[in-house]
């Protein structure tokens, strides 16, 4: 429990230095070293689960599911605070954001953290509620930092749609609070995940069903998930680069995590009715519609950053989806699908903030001939946009592949489906990709500094998962696999 704790306390403490801390260039290296700390307990952590199986406590519960998302959130932390120390200030010199604004940033950057971590290890959904509140709440924060009309709108759009939800989640919380006093003694487990999932067959099916209903509605928001998705582009948009990088690479893997921890309540709970699988039938609905809707979304963008937003929740309804859809298979793929969507995106964001330094405007229409102007951002962001596409050699073909072979193995008349959306995203994405990158460059446009080792790393990881997944990675996902669909992919 050690390195929980360590884990848990660092951005805590951290992100109260840095509210206090002065000194900019300071601050963006102390939130380096903030981020370095929590990713080597959270490595820590990981390497005693993988000895002990699982490590639980009163409030705290991690296992195999969730250490490794633990560990890639603690990651792209790290990577994307690399990227974030010379680029905000960046910003801040000219002239887009105060001091003040900046010790707002880095102090909300790792209350961030905080609130991701904690969603992901606590063992108690009133906690996990109050967790993806509080991210909701520092996220708000992040989006509106710039101060520009546009910029305070997306925080208001984006705090009340995803207030909107969190209060259904809420009120989904309360009904499984309320199922769980029939059956459990203890009033104050009736919200301990890990004894509700031993009971879970004893809950009320009927309430259950109508809780998953509103956690699912709530959560979903935080998701992205269509047709509560209407924050995401405009938080992208207006907010910082960096927090693009985590809200899409992390807080949306936190969001679909809660709603498939409570989809295991669920599917127990309704085993014995004549109804066992509505849970995986509300989300494959939910996420075909997303991954459809958002694909054809990606053709009318004129934002660089709303385009990649789409990318998002396209990809989170791809993982939706196969949550859905159930089985080792399909489970296993969605499980890589988190981990290399996450590598793969934020490495997009990071070349997308140089991107638009370059062309000073995120304007997709003048964002033309990167490779000419500066050939490291160029190629980035060629080869970011090859992989999330899920071209050959990189990770994302190699889970995309699994959930079509899944879907074809179980649910065969998706296929057609799943097809058309990749190629409709596919056509999107590439159709705005081939000026960025070799169109001819504007005159004047000038290189600028650029720091591509985040990307670099990302993409790199993501082209050695797409050629050969190792071996304790494999054993990793299996485990949650079997959690998560009751049986092992191998």
């Amino acid at each position: 429990m050690t390195a929980l704790l360590v884990m848990v306390l660092t951005p805590l403490l951290g992100g109260l230095v840095l509210a206090l801390l002065r000194p900019l260039a300071l601050a963006g290296w102390f939130n380096l070293a903030v981020s370095l700390i929590t990713l080597g307990s959270a490595a820590w952590l990981a390497w005693e689960v993988a000895a002990a199986g699982v490590i639980a406590s009163t409030y705290f519960r991690v296992d195999a599911f969730n250490v490794y998302l633990v560990v890639l959130t603690a990651f792209v932390g790290v990577t994307t605070s690399i990227f974030s120390r010379p680029y905000m200030r960046h910003v801040c010199a000219s002239g887009k954001i105060s001091a003040m604004s900046m010790r707002i940033y880095h102090s909300m950057y790792q209350a961030f953290m905080l609130t991701m971590l904690v969603a992901l290890t606590t063992d108690n959904l009133g906690v996990l509620w109050v967790a993806i509140e509080g991210a909701t709440l520092a996220t708000v924060l992040l989006v509106s930092l710039y101060r520009t009309p546009e910029a305070v709108e997306a925080a208001w759009k984006y705090f009340i749609l995803c207030g909107v939800g969190i209060a259904l989640a809420l009120f989904g919380t309360v009904l499984t609070y309320f199922a769980a006093q029939h059956v459990i003694a203890d009033p104050s487990a009736g919200l301990t995940w890990s004894v509700l999932y031993e009971r879970a067959y004893e809950l009320n099916p009927t309430v259950m069903r109508i809780a998953f209903v509103f956690l699912l509605v709530g959560y979903g928001t935080k998701v992205g998930l269509v047709p509560m998705h209407q924050w995401l582009p405009d938080a992208h948009s207006e907010g910082p680069t960096p927090m693009s990088a985590v809200l899409s690479g992390l807080l949306l893997n936190v969001a679909l995590y809660a709603v498939v921890r409570l989809k295991m309540l669920v599917d127990g709970s309704l085993a014995g009715t004549t109804t066992p699988h509505l849970a995986g039938a509300l989300l494959m609905g939910f996420g075909l519609v997303s991954f459809m809707v958002a694909g054809l979304f990606l053709h009318r963008q004129r934002d660089i950053k709303r385009m990649f937003s789409y990318s998002s929740i396209e990809h989170m309804g791809l993982m939706t989806f196969a949550f859905g859809l159930g089985g080792p298979l399909a489970t296993f793929g969605a499980l890589l699908h988190m981990l290399v969507h996450s590598l793969t995106k934020s490495a997009i964001f990071v070349t997308v903030g140089h991107a638009t330094h370059i062309a000073g405007t995120q304007a997709i229409e003048r964002i033309r001939g990167l490779i000419r102007t500066q050939p490291a951002v160029g190629w980035a962001l060629l080869f970011g946009v090859v992989a999330i596409a899920g071209f050959p050699p990189f990770g994302v073909f190699t889970s995309e592949f699994l959930l079509l072979t899944a879907t074809m193995q179980t649910q065969p008349w998706f296929t057609l489906a799943l097809v058309s959306g990749l190629a409709i995203a596919f056509a999107g994405l590439f159709r705005h990709l081939h000026p960025m990158v070799y169109g001819a460059a504007p005159e004047g446009q000038q290189p600028v500094s650029a720091n591509m080792l985040p990307v670099v790393i990302h993409l790199g990881l993501v082209l050695w998962l797409g050629l050969s997944i190792p071996d304790f990675l494999v054993i990793w996902l299996n485990r949650a696999t079997e959690l998560i669909a009751g049986a092992p992919v191998l």
